[in-house]
């Protein structure tokens, strides 16, 4: 190594250049520990029926989250405490994310610049609005779980707040209103006595499911239309009552006086798994010689499904080329549930059987679809853009480099310089994949009146494929009149 100090001219950043080379092939051929092996984890647990095993997966890959996914590590480990019935500690990680999303509306101008530099991933995670609103939901529903009914119409009132927001924020955004989060607002508010601001509930929730059905496939639960026919009948508001008596006229539906000594069971049941974003590649050859390396990478790899050591190996070979752009964008793979509906049998001591079913009342998997839909132009432009600066970056690196060598220095070490920067440029294109993947594909719902007593419940999940997904689940419960229990059931299917 000391001979070649001593050498004159500019061979010194030969080897150094060789060492760069190096170290940029084991970076872009390393791999890197993949989310999706956490969640498949999770799922396993969920589905062996164990959420307290899928909560400790979360809470033990905690560091890998890194900071800018803490917002999402505090989601999913909301999730996965909720379901485990921890109702405070999940609600003490949720109030942490939701002061999270109110420090992360004033962003840093050098967070944006690194993110336009490299990719989106250096952004903080803020979640999408309709996650947003599940934070509110999931909360609410962790102190109904708790029986602390109060604290539950803290959270319904929230909800209306963050919607209200939201719709202010992105009038463009088709994602105006959630009927779910309605309809559980007008569920606790009824429960808590507050008629008049149920039916406000339930009305909102009526027209926000009319509003999105055509993208969300969500029609209006049956149940929540019978809520309309009984609440207005309770509040005597006679022509909005006849109203919907003309609009739902083949419905039939219980009238109030018929369930005030009655209790009340809610059922909501978390069906299948939320859906995941993967990169959609888009390889730009801007020479015939860059299209030919491009068909024949394409030939013999797999595309956008290649192992991250593949698509390092290939980012080289593209830098090294000289004339490739990638451009990054995100790409959702739908994991729907094969549950059509589930069925609730309720039998007291006494031999008195109630039966239910639940129906769908919120499909994330249509609100994830719609909202990168919309989303989706803008992080192209965005994309585009960014992959043009990078080349023009990694071009003046080369220049630079042979610059710096000196006009007696072989040209190889321009072009070499340059080569390595454009790889390192498409190794580190990549899309956000960021999203809550502890939360379900579609939630049901079923609400039950029955007589005070002793019971044995069990829910079946009916599958549309034929037979049941899932085991049966069964649990006893005492009902005292005018009692509301709030239950919540995972079917992973």
């Amino acid at each position: 190594m000391t001979a070649l100090a001593l050498e004159p001219g500019p061979r010194p950043i030969r080897p150094r250049v060789g060492l760069v080379a190096i170290g940029l092939t084991l970076f872009l051929l390393a791999g890197c520990a993949s989310p999706s092996q956490r969640y498949h984890l999770v799922e396993q647990s969920l589905q062996a029926g164990d959420p307290k095993a899928a909560d400790a997966i979360i809470e033990q890959s905690q560091k890998e989250y890194g900071s800018k996914s803490r917002l999402l590590y505090m989601m999913d480990r909301g999730m996965t405490l909720h379901l485990s019935e921890q109702y405070q500690p999940s609600n003490a990680i949720l109030e942490q994310a939701d002061d999270e999303i109110e420090r992360l509306y004033t962003r840093t101008v050098r967070t944006e610049a690194k993110a336009f530099l490299l990719n989106d991933t250096e952004l903080p995670f803020e979640g999408e609005p309709f996650e947003q609103v599940m934070i509110n939901v999931v909360k609410a529903l962790n102190y109904a779980g708790l029986g602390q009914w109060n604290e539950a119409l803290v959270e319904a009132r929230r909800i209306d707040h963050r919607l209200n927001v939201l719709a202010d924020a992105d009038s463009k955004s088709s994602y105006k209103d959630d009927g779910f989060a309605r309809y559980l607002s007008g569920i606790l508010y009824e429960i808590a006595g507050d008629l008049n601001n149920a039916f406000v509930a339930y009305r909102r929730a009526y027209e926000a499911f009319g509003q999105s059905r055509a993208w969300s496939r969500t029609p209006v639960p049956s149940e929540l239309r019978r809520d309309l026919l009984r609440i207005t009948d309770s509040l005597h508001l006679s022509s909005e009552h006849q109203e919907y008596k003309q609009t739902f006229a083949d419905l039939e539906w219980q009238p109030p006086a018929e369930s005030e000594q009655l209790a009340q069971v809610v059922l909501i049941s978390y069906n299948g798994r939320a859906p995941r974003k993967e990169d959609m590649f888009i390889d730009l050859p801007i020479s015939l010689d860059a299209l030919n390396l491009v068909l024949l990478t394409k030939q013999f790899g797999r595309g956008n499904h290649q192992s991250q050591e593949a698509r390092g190996a290939e980012s080289l070979l593209y830098g090294l080329n000289g004339r490739v752009v990638r451009v990054a964008l995100p790409r959702l793979v739908s994991q729907k549930s094969q549950v059509q509906f589930g069925d609730i049998a309720m039998t007291s001591t006494t031999g008195s059987t109630y039966r239910g079913r639940t129906e769908l009342a919120h499909n994330l998997t249509s609100a994830a679809e719609k909202r990168l839909e919309e989303r989706l132009p803008g992080i192209a432009v965005k994309s585009v853009a960014r992959a043009a600066i990078k080349f023009t970056m990694a071009e003046g690196i080369g220049r630079g480099a042979q610059a710096a060598a000196g006009k007696d220095a072989s040209p190889l070490i321009g072009i070499l310089a340059g080569g390595l920067a454009k790889a390192l440029a498409i190794g580190t294109e990549e899309a956000d994949k960021r999203s809550w993947r502890t939360l379900p594909d579609e939630i049901h719902i079923a609400r039950l009146w029955v007589q005070p007593g002793e019971y044995d419940l069990r829910y079946r999940a009916a599958s549309r494929l034929g037979g049941t997904a899932g085991p049966e689940v069964s649990r006893t419960m005492s009902l005292k009149a005018g009692e509301t229990r709030l239950l919540t059931e995972r079917v992973m299917f």
